[in-house]
């Protein structure tokens, strides 16, 4: 998935970085001291199975350091790292103190990216299983300050993000319908400040819910904590009462990794659940080879 690397957008990538390097290095790099700036060449391992992805930060980290990235192998995120292990990915060359101030960040970024693309392309794998055509897609319970890394793993595991922000989609949960009044009066609020260009999803308890969503213009009803039975008889009813109307039906809540199967019904479009919650990580390492004595 090449592609997918071309994706970020420079500046806001290098800005990111430099604030992870400003919190990782608020003032003396006291282990830099120690090492010096002579020019050292380091190679970075992957060391457990799972789909490779966060190549664009890692770079993005020894660009902004001034360190040199050649990749060893031609393996794009989005690939499988099989082994056998360790697998040498890359040399990372530059003034040593450069690379040993990027070592853990670099890593960090790359192992957590890594385990969220394994395990979105687990689930969307459990999902094809059953024959199921829908979306899997990873909500917005993201780590504040790491949402475009973990937004970018979903991508590279075919997961799809869902709403990237606040900016991207109008979603009405609960609060704001209570705050609203009714769903209909939440509804018709978002379609004046939204206007034509952004979808408007609705939270709905029951089908009830999900009907007079439609009705307002919601173009998306999320169907939240149903029973997989349940939902497959509410999806049913919503494609049957449908006429005219064409809308997404989503489901969320409750969903995980032991139940997903259960929720692929027909029916039902898309099912979103937190993904990046609780992901494992891929394990990476970056090493100098060690002078003879």
């Amino acid at each position: 998935m090449a592609e997918l690397e071309g994706l970020l957008e420079p500046t806001a990538l290098s800005e990111l970085v430099r604030r992870w390097l400003k919190e990782d290095v608020p003032s003396f790099d006291f282990g830099g001291a120690v090492v010096g700036d002579g020019i050292e060449t380091a190679v970075l391992y992957s060391k457990s199975k799972g789909i490779l992805a966060g190549k664009p930060f890692f770079q993005a980290v020894f660009d902004e350091l001034n360190c040199e990235v050649e990749w060893r192998t031609s393996a794009s995120d989005g690939e499988a790292l099989d082994g056998p292990f360790p697998i040498a990915l890359a040399d990372v060359k530059g003034p040593v103190r450069k690379i040993l101030l990027g070592e853990r960040l670099a890593l960090n970024v790359l192992s957590r990216c890594s385990g969220i693309a394994t395990r979105s392309s687990g689930l969307v794998n459990i999902a094809k299983q059953t024959g199921w055509k829908g979306i899997i897609a990873g909500t917005r319970k993201t780590t504040p300050g790491f949402r475009l890394v973990e937004k970018y793993g979903l991508l590279a595991g075919n997961a799809d993000t869902h709403r990237m922000d606040l900016s991207s989609m109008v979603m009405l949960k609960d609060n704001h319908i209570a705050s609203s009044g009714s769903i209909r009066k939440a509804v018709e609020k978002a379609k004046i400040v939204a206007g034509f260009s952004a979808k408007i999803e609705v939270e709905c308890s029951s089908v009830e819910d999900a009907k007079e969503a439609v009705e307002a213009g919601a173009d998306v009803v999320m169907l939240d904590n149903f029973k997989p039975k349940a939902l497959q008889g509410a999806a049913q009813e919503l494609r049957k009462w449908a006429g005219g109307h064409n809308f997404f039906i989503e489901a969320s809540g409750g969903l995980s990794e032991a139940s997903l199967a259960d929720y692929c019904v027909s029916g039902v479009d898309i099912l979103s659940l937190s993904i990046m919650q609780g992901a494992p990580v891929v394990d990476f390492s970056l090493k100098i080879p060690r002078k003879s004595a």
